[in-house]
Order: C-alpha cells, then sequence, then structure tokens
C-alpha cells in the first residue's frame, strides 16, 4: 500500500504540474470545457458534484474514435479492460482488476437507457454486455469504476458501464453518414428525429456495419478470412407527455450479427514434451509452425478446419420507463424491459491444422477441438424481464436527498442451450456420428442446459448536507438471488463412423479394486435420464456505501468513501467434482478529488486512489489429475471460491486547453494486484491438485500496472463559412500483464506491453453547408501484438493467440438536415 500510495502521489503531482484535467467535456462556444451532466447515482448530475471516479465519453468522442463494438472501448479507458477472447461481439469487460472468469457472472455490469444487459450463459463467454450495435446514437457512455452495488442491482464489484441513448427531442433534425475504408469496409448510418406533436416525440437511428476480415485462412478449408464485421442494428424511440407531470419513454432496438468468428494463430510449441498426449501432439504442433514459416506466413494468417465457421448474435429489447413528478419534493419512476438473447456459433477453437504424414504425398488430419451448436441451434438463448420501481425525493429544506426502490429480473431459458465439441475427431456430421478417430481416443461432448436466474433487490441512499459544503451519503441494498440449472451432458466414443458409445460425462461411477478407479457411467445414447443433473443454489447479501465529501469551492470537491460489493455464485454442470460455486465481497475504500477551473487555461483534474479487500474470490483453477486417474479423468478448467486477493491503485482522468484551439486529454491508470492466499478445498481422490491462474503472491491476470491514454485534438482558427476542421491522435500504452497459469506456454504466460496510436481528422459544416467530412486510422504503426492466448498448451503441447487489429483507416461522409 505505501507504493500504491508513492506512486499515486507523484502522478497526482506531475498532473497538477502540467495542469491536466478531466476529460469527457467539449468546448463551449467560449473556447472552455462545457459541464458534463451523468446519471451515475441514477438522477442527472454535473459530473463534478458526483463522489465517484468516472470516465465519459461523449458522442463525439465516440464518433471521432470510431467506436463501434466493445472491445474499442478498452483502448480509450485506462481502468477498463475487454475480454474479446472470442470475438468482440462476446466481449466481456473488467474494471481494476476484477475478471470475469469463464461462465461467471460479471463483474462489470453494462446498463442501457437504466436496464442491465440481457442474460446469455452459453458454453463461452458472451452477452451481458454491449452487444453488436448498441454503441451508435448515444448521449454518452459513462465507465463508473468500482463497487456500484447499491443503486446497480447485479454484479457491480468492478464498476458499471452506462449507455445512454441520444432521447426524442422536439426539434426535427437527422442525419445520413456513409463511411469506407480498407478491408472493404461499408459502413451506412442514419437518424431522424421529429416532433409529433406539441406532446409526442420520436427518434429512430441505425447502424449497418461490413467489413472483411483481417486474419487470413491459409488452410484451404472454410471461408478466406476470418475477423470480420458484418451486423445491422436499430432503434426506435418515443416521448410522451401524457400529463404534464406523467411523462412515458419507450425504446425498441434490434441488433443482429452475422459473421465468420475469430481464429487464433499457432505461434510456440513443446519440444521436449513428456505427457502421453503432448507427446503425440505437440510434433505436430511444430511441424504446423514449420510449415507455416517455410511458406512465410505473417502474423494474421490462420490456418481453420472448419468448413463452415460462423458466429450468430440476435438480439431484440423493449425498455419503457415512466416517469411521475408528483411534486417538487417527490418524482416516482418505472423501468421495465424485456429481452431476448440467442446464439450460435460453429468454430474451430485453436485454429490448429494437425497432419500425421502417412507417405511423403499423403497425411491424415488430427482435428483438436471443434465447436457446433447442439440439436436446439443455439449455444445460447435466453431471455430477461426487469422490472424497477424506483422514488425520489428531497426533504428539510433540500438539505436531503433520498431514493428507494424495488429490483426484480427473471432470466428464463427459451429451450435449451445446446453444443457439441468433436475432441480430436474427424467429422462431417457431427449428431450422425459421423467421425473418424484417428487417434482412438478421440470423443464428443455434448451438452443441452436450461438456465434460469431471479434477483430480488430492495434498495435505499440519501445524501445530507451537513453544511453547505460537508455531505454524508449512505446506502444500502439487500439482494437475493437464485440459479437453477437442468443439465444433460453427454461423451460419447466413436469408434467407428455411426456408432458411439455414450456415458454421461461428469457423472462417475468407481469400482472396487485396490486402486479404486473410476468408471463413466455408460448410457444407450445422447437421450439418456440417467445424465441428467439438477443443481440450484441460492445466496442472499447486503450491500452498502458511506461516503463523506466537502466541497472546497462550487468546482473543487474531496471525497472518501467506503463501500461492500458481492457478485453471485454460478453453476457450470462440466465442472467435475465442483458443479457450482458461491458469492464473493469486496470491501473496497477510496479517496479522491475533483477540481474544475475556467479563465485563461480552462481544465478539469480528478485522481482517486483506492484498496480493495478481496474474499471468497471466484477463481478459475487448472487440474493436475492425480497418476492412478489419468486417462480415465480428463483435465479441466475450474471456478472454485478460494482465493483471497488485495487490489490497489490510482485513477487519474484529466484534460487542459492551454490555448484556444488545442485541447489535451490524459487518462492514467495504476494497478497492484496480488493473490494474498489460495485455500484448496477438498479435493476428489481424483484431483491431485489445483493449479491458480494467478500465483500467490502474485499480480492477478489482466492487471497491467500501467496503463495511459494520451490525446490531443487541435482546431484550425478558421472562419465559420468555411467550417470547422481539427486533427486529433491517441496514444494508449499498456503494460505487460500476466494472461494465463503457469500451465501455459512461457512465450504466452506473460503478455507483452503494446502501444497504439489512433488518429482522426475532421471538417464539420464544409464551406457552410450540412455536411462533414472525416478521416480516421487505428493502430497506425501497425503494432502487432496478442489480445489473448487460446490456452491450448496444456492439453496438447502448441499455443497461439488471437491477434489484435491491423492498421485500419477510413473516411466518413455525413449530411445533416433539419438543425
Amino acid at each position: 500500500m505505501t507504493t500504491t500510495l508513492r506512486k499515486t502521489a507523484l502522478v497526482a503531482a506531475m498532473a497538477l504540474n502540467l495542469g491536466w484535467v478531466a476529460p469527457g467535456y467539449a468546448a463551449d462556444a467560449s473556447g472552455g470545457l462545457e459541464e458534463v451532466v451523468v446519471t451515475a447515482r441514477r438522477v442527472e448530475e454535473r459530473l463534478q458534484d458526483v463522489p465517484i471516479s468516472i470516465t465519459v465519453l461523449s458522442e463525439e468522442d465516440i464518433t471521432k474514435r470510431n467506436i463501434y463494438n466493445a472491445g474499442d472501448l478498452g483502448t480509450y479507458v485506462p481502468s477498463l479492460a475487454s475480454n474479446a477472447n472470442f470475438g468482440p461481439e462476446k466481449s466481456s469487460f473488467a474494471i481494476r482488476g476484477f475478471t470475469q472468469e469463464g461462465k461467471t457472472s460479471p463483474s462489470v455490469a453494462v446498463y442501457f437507457a437504466d436496464v442491465v444487459a440481457p442474460r446469455a450463459n452459453g458454453g463461452t463467454t458472451s452477452g451481458n454486455g454491449a452487444g453488436p450495435g448498441s454503441l451508435f446514437d448515444l448521449q454518452n457512455i459513462q465507465v463508473l469504476k468500482g463497487p456500484q452495488g447499491t443503486l446497480f442491482g447485479r454484479n457491480t464489484t468492478g464498476g458499471a458501464i452506462l449507455l445512454v441513448p441520444a432521447k426524442p427531442t422536439d426539434k426535427l433534425d437527422g442525419s445520413l453518414e456513409v463511411s469506407g475504408g480498407d478491408y472493404n469496409m461499408h459502413r451506412f448510418q442514419g437518424m431522424v428525429n421529429v416532433p409529433l406533436s406539441d406532446s409526442w416525440r420520436m427518434r429512430a437511428a441505425f447502424d449497418s456495419n461490413h467489413r472483411e476480415g483481417y486474419l487470413i485462412n491459409t488452410s484451404g478449408i472454410g471461408p478466406d478470412r476470418f475477423g470480420n464485421t458484418n451486423y445491422f442494428a436499430g432503434r426506435v424511440s418515443l416521448v410522451g407527455d401524457l400529463t404534464p407531470n406523467l411523462e412515458n419513454y419507450t425504446i425498441a432496438s434490434y441488433s443482429r450479427s452475422h459473421n465468420n468468428g475469430v481464429v487464433p494463430n499457432v505461434l510456440v510449441c513443446n519440444k521436449a514434451p513428456t505427457g502421453p498426449l503432448d507427446s503425440v501432439l505437440a510434433p505436430l504442433g511444430c511441424a504446423q509452425i514449420a510449415k507455416e514459416q517455410a511458406s512465410g506466413v505473417g502474423f494474421y494468417d490462420v490456418q481453420s478446419t472448419d468448413t463452415h465457421p460462423y458466429q450468430n448474435v440476435d438480439q431484440w429489447q423493449v425498455i419503457n420507463t415512466t416517469t411521475w413528478t408528483a411534486s417538487d419534493a417527490l418524482t416516482a419512476k418505472n423501468i421495465i424491459s424485456y429481452a431476448e438473447y440467442r446464439e450460435a456459433s460453429s468454430f474451430s477453437l485453436w485454429g490448429t491444422n494437425l497432419q500425421i504424414p502417412v507417405t511423403p504425398t499423403f497425411s491424415v488430419p488430427i482435428p483438436t477441438i471443434q465447436l457446433d451448436p447442439g440439436p436446439s441451434g443455439y449455444n445460447t438463448a435466453q431471455s430477461t424481464f426487469t422490472e424497477e420501481l424506483q422514488f425520489r425525493g428531497r426533504l428539510l429544506d433540500e438539505r436531503l436527498n433520498w431514493q428507494a426502490g424495488g429490483y426484480l429480473e427473471i432470466s428464463d431459458p427459451l429451450g435449451f442451450s445446446s453444443g457439441g465439441a468433436a475432441i480430436f475427431l474427424n467429422c462431417t456430421n457431427l449428431a450422425a456420428l459421423q467421425c473418424t478417430n484417428p487417434l482412438q481416443f478421440g470423443t464428443i461432448s455434448d451438452y443441452d442446459i436450461k438456465d434460469t436466474f431471479i434477483n430480488q433487490g430492495l434498495y435505499a441512499q440519501a445524501d445530507y448536507k451537513l453544511t453547505d459544503k460537508l455531505t454524508l451519503t449512505g446506502g444500502f441494498r439487500y439482494t437475493i438471488d437464485r440459479m437453477d440449472d437442468d443439465s444433460r451432458d453427454v461423451s460419447v466414443f466413436v469408434p467407428t463412423p455411426g456408432t458411439g458409445i455414450f456415458t454421461c460425462q461428469n457423472i462417475l461411477a468407481f469400482n472396487n479394486g485396490t486402486i479404486n478407479h473410476p468408471i463413466p457411467v455408460v448410457v444407450n445414447n445422447a437421450n439418456a435420464p440417467q445424465c441428467d443433473q439438477k443443481i440450484d443454489i441460492k445466496s442472499s447479501k447486503p450491500t452498502w456505501l458511506v461516503d463523506l465529501d466537502y466541497k472546497l469551492t462550487a468546482d473543487a470537491m474531496v471525497y472518501g468513501k467506503y463501500s461492500r460489493g458481492y457478485r453471485q455464485g454460478g453453476i457450470n454442470p462440466n465442472n467435475l467434482g465442483f458443479p457450482s460455486w458461491g458469492p464473493e465481497k469486496v470491501d473496497a475504500y477510496e479517496v479522491g478529488s475533483k477540481l474544475s477551473f475556467n479563465g485563461a487555461v480552462p481544465g478539469y483534474f480528478d485522481v482517486a486512489a483506492f484498496y480493495n479487500d478481496f474474499t471468497n474470490q471466484q477463481l478459475s483453477v487448472n487440474t493436475v489429475i492425480a497418476a492412478a486417474y489419468q486417462g480415465a479423468v480428463p483435465p479441466q478448467q475450474l471456478v472454485i471460491n478460494a482465493g483471497k486477493s488485495r487490489i490497489a491503485g490510482a485513477e487519474v482522468d484529466a484534460a487542459v486547453k492551454p490555448f484556444t484551439g488545442l485541447k489535451l486529454e490524459l487518462g492514467y491508470a495504476y494497478l497492484d494486484t496480488k493473490l494474498l492466499s489460495f485455500q484448496s478445498p477438498a479435493l476428489p481422490v481424483y484431483y491431485a491438485q489445483l493449479i491458480t491462474a494467478a500465483q500467490i503472491g502474485g499480480p492477478l491476470s489482466l492487471s497491467p500496472a500501467n496503463r495511459v491514454t494520451l490525446t490531443g485534438t487541435y482546431t484550425l482558427p478558421l472562419d465559420t463559412s468555411i467550417g470547422q476542421v481539427s486533427f486529433s491522435a491517441t496514444f494508449t500504452h499498456t503494460d505487460a500483464n500476466r494472461a494465463l497459469s503457469p500451465l501455459a506456454s512461457p512465450l504466452l504466460y506473460e503478455l507483452p506491453a503494446s502501444n497504439q496510436l489512433n488518429v482522426d481528422a475532421d471538417w464539420h459544416s464544409v464551406m457552410g453547408k450540412p455536411f462533414d467530412l472525416a478521416f480516421f486510422m487505428t493502430n497506425v504503426t501497425n503494432e502487432q501484438h496478442i489480445l489473448f492466448p487460446d490456452g491450448s498448451w496444456g492439453t496438447y503441447g502448441a499455443e497461439g493467440g488471437h491477434p489484435g487489429l491491423p492498421r485500419m483507416f477510413g473516411v466518413r461522409v455525413k449530411y445533416n438536415f433539419g438543425k
């Protein structure tokens, strides 16, 4: 902690000397920085009056920085990391080192128009976030850092991301935008805002984005490219003033993303394998790498053996918000929503193209793992219903501001979520078992799951002005969670095409021999009721917040707070021996200051230092199979409650206008994370040891020590008849950080440091006309970096990773009307 505070003080001193202040503030007409309104406490407030560490990206920021998917957000918010291991459409978020492991619930909740993102609980991390086509026509994006579990309901131990859509207004205006660029990128966006009457107004917008993939498939099997973009999203909003004091606001949205998915490249192999499996397969991985190197493949060249890969995500949602202003002292709001999320994906998990040579001209392909939807056709199919009733009021001459409410979320399955994984098999028809088994130990893993989530909460929060400058805030929430899981998991050994030996995948019987060796429960077919498992878990926990802030002046504030965060447990029936895990908690302490100033050099400076005590932590662990059971029990990656960690750090959000036309912005995050202890639970006899992704005494995964973003924007001093011309550049540096457990390859155990430069040039109101022109380029230096390793080293002795985006550029043309 001493080191953390020392570094925090150093950063703060440097920032003050440079005159830095916080981003998210557009220039006003006088050349200063206009105030930004946020809803971090479920009411509209000036950003500098909210004692929370927040980064705000305005609509202009989103456009200039070409942010169009969840994976882009992490580039511009240093405290925020996005894990796009299975493509940007399925990104999960981490803030301040709080990550989402496997099928755990997200540690960062994403809200759109005050409603949490729809649930999804497939075999790979997906949903629960900012899905395809959700980052257009927004008022702003607000990233709230640290536990938000008083006013925001679900699992906000790391923080929350608020997507605030542009609301219909009483002005007639609209726009049409066309973008084009390399990789055959073409994007179309449009918006129209129409006042239907004195009391009704409507807004409609759409976003259609297409781009060829940047990953080149050199296997000759399936599509030529992966990592492509192909989505359409539409949104219609309607606001009606039913009475002068009663407003109804409805949003209907739809998004459809169908693409080829992503594939990792194979980068490193074990040249001295010792295990029974990697002794056979690692040399084949080495041969694949050698062949690729001999043919001169590049960093973005991958190999896939899937003939028809796809990643399809479809989602729709309706949100209705009714607000009744009963009086100046009392407001009631009801927020109700319903959403459906469906995903179907087929892909080669590790990008391998292993070949056993038989003759100089003939070889037998050995696939590793191929994932496909199961009989239902969807890897994930889930509905989510939410209902929240909220009351706000003022008392004691407005010295006491309070809000209270109740929350209900019910997420039901839309039939079965199902999937099949062909492991070391060559399959032409997985359902009909038309597979060859060249190694004679390949299997098919089938799952059919129905998950139901019920979340209930009661909350209250109030702030009281002890003096005109000193305010005390207190909040309390009580949450009740329940999850029910019905599953049938079957493993199929295919000795010859069309025949199968069916066993329950995660139900073992034990023989009576001296070794007490486990044997699979043999069944007749994949529809065996003997394999059914029904698991339910319940938890109920309080969370709270105590905050004290002092306003030195109207534009300067210091604060200190203590909060308790809680994240619910979960179920994964495929986790042999540990099919469920319980909730975790965090005690968070934060001090910070916010300073804004005007005059000749306007600006903002926000700094925060934090310390988190993390207990009963949900950790991802790898199993080491006991010697007597090797070959009978497969190695697994489990989630268990066995960790205690501490997370400390500091953040700076800043911006300054040193002279007219120039705006400088800084975002900085320092993280000092450590796994303090790991208490292994009692192990079944078939496990010898559990190995954590993070080492005891070492940092947590995906937690870089330093991350900084610098942006400079210069606007030319031109007459308004010419228009407004500006140039901007953003540089982002991320320190090296640990990605996987020590079972990973030495090369990819720690991701190397990365640097990225993005530039943008804009010409608004070209020659006084209602046209805007822009040029943008991302990853200007074309830096090659791995987003996330694929984790295959421990299975077959080779490993690769998912390449980040290469250099890309494009132009935008926008026509504005009605303004």
